[in-house]
């Protein structure tokens, strides 16, 4: 199922074709009328992105999100034109590198991004427990007191933050975001973000997963509201299996949680670059990854 074990830092010397953007995991390259979108093996935590990368990492980012692209299609349409990388030989020349970057790329629409990032939470955990802790809220929406970490909410809420694309993205309640996109694109940006939420969570929780929380982007295609970027990967969500969920602990959640734990457990500062990471921990964080896509895939 897997390609071979080689880390894919960059696509950018085998493709021919603009890098419009770099991110920490994924390159944007301009093919005029859409978008090349390379999913690389760059891990990154707390702002840093990592040395070495982890292998077969991208793969498993990508078969996910087409994954669901393909089960939300249904109700929601995206950005994915095709993903086929033989569709692209005079922007990819190199058999070779076609080989190296299949089931990486999906050619995308290009669309028109909306700068909301369209968070759903489904359980009160991460920065949500920390926000309700502290003022009983989450982005200034009032929650019933009493609630415990980790605890199922009766139901899913939505929790938006501006998008930023240099540091963190901003925190923002509903009514800001109606000053900054409007009322009309607010609700509707906030039923369908809580629709496939819903609609992943009913199907996660079949295959033994809890999907606790997800972020989602959106943007106008041709006058139409679809979905970008990625959709329910590790990266963009937070997963646990259901065996490990129990109340008032860390629940270890199935992405790169092994390198957040090394990291926070290591003399590193958080403010110059980092050592690479052990082998152990990138095998331990390769194997994570790899192990969401089986459960929800195979």
């Amino acid at each position: 199922m897997f390609v071979a074990n080689a880390i894919l830092n960059s696509a950018e010397e085998m493709i021919n074709a603009p890098l419009v953007h770099k991110g920490k995991v994924r390159e944007l390259y301009d093919l005029g009328d859409s978008f090349l979108i390379v999913v690389t093996d760059r891990i990154s935590a707390f702002d840093y992105i990592l040395k070495p990368g982890v292998p077969d990492k991208g793969y498993v980012l990508n078969a996910l999100s087409k994954y669901w692209f393909g089960i939300t299609s249904g109700y929601m349409n995206n950005h994915i034109i095709h993903t086929d990388v033989e569709k692209l030989h005079a922007i990819i020349p190199s058999a070779e590198d076609r080989e190296v970057l299949k089931e990486r790329i999906i050619v995308a629409k290009k669309a028109d991004r909306i700068s909301i990032e369209c968070v759903v939470r489904g359980y009160i955990t991460g920065n949500g427990w920390r926000q309700y802790e502290k003022t009983g809220e989450i982005n200034g929406k009032k929650l019933p007191e009493g609630l415990r970490k980790n605890q199922r909410l009766n139901d899913p809420i939505f929790t938006p933050a501006a998008k930023n694309d240099v540091g963190h993205d901003e925190d923002i309640s509903i009514e800001q975001m109606i000053e900054l996109v409007g009322e009309e694109l607010t609700y509707a940006l906030q039923e369908r973000s809580i629709m496939l939420y819903t609609l992943a969570h009913s199907i996660c929780e079949q295959k033994g997963i809890i999907l606790a929380d997800t972020k989602f982007e959106f943007g106008f295609y041709a006058g139409e509201l679809i979905i970008i970027d990625e959709i329910f990967t590790p990266d963009s969500s937070r997963y646990w299996s259901q065996d490990k969920y129990a109340l008032d602990i860390e629940i270890d959640s199935m992405d790169k949680e092994p390198v957040r734990t090394y990291l926070a457990g290591s003399n590193w500062d958080k403010n110059s670059e980092p050592d690479e990471l052990p082998a152990s921990v990138v095998e331990e964080t390769s194997n994570r990854y790899k192990e969401i896509l089986h459960r929800l895939v195979d």
